[in-house]
């Protein structure tokens, strides 16, 4: 593996582990929040590449729709975990739980 592909794996890797229960993130912004704003198509293969298990589902895309086709196993299991921790789905978009939480401040602490 190389430097930039550990240091990115890695990065991502905190980025989706911290994403609270009941909030999504898009592919971009979990490319952004990790500091490679150009790599959002290589997401998916750094989550793939996870030793540890990862909250996969909290991930999706940038218009707030799950990657898989509707029909899909994979598509069921995804709206199923989120809908296990409150996220509510308006069609086939997504609609966040209520939270009091912001994203910058899960992930990177109080801004002083």
């Amino acid at each position: 593996m190389s430097r930039f592909q550990d240091k990115f794996d890695h990065r991502v890797w905190e980025v989706v582990s911290a994403i609270p229960p009941g909030r999504v993130m898009g592919y971009g912004e979990v490319a952004r929040a990790a500091g490679f704003p150009r790599y959002s198509r290589m997401v998916s293969a750094a989550m793939g590449r996870s030793p540890e298990p990862l909250p996969w589902f909290r991930v999706v895309r940038s218009n707030r729709t799950l990657a898989f086709e509707p029909d899909s196993r994979y598509y069921r299991e995804q709206a199923q975990l989120l809908k296990q921790e409150g996220v509510r789905f308006d069609g086939l978009k997504i609609i966040e739980a209520e939270s009091d939480d912001s994203l910058d401040r899960i992930l990177w602490g109080p801004q002083d």
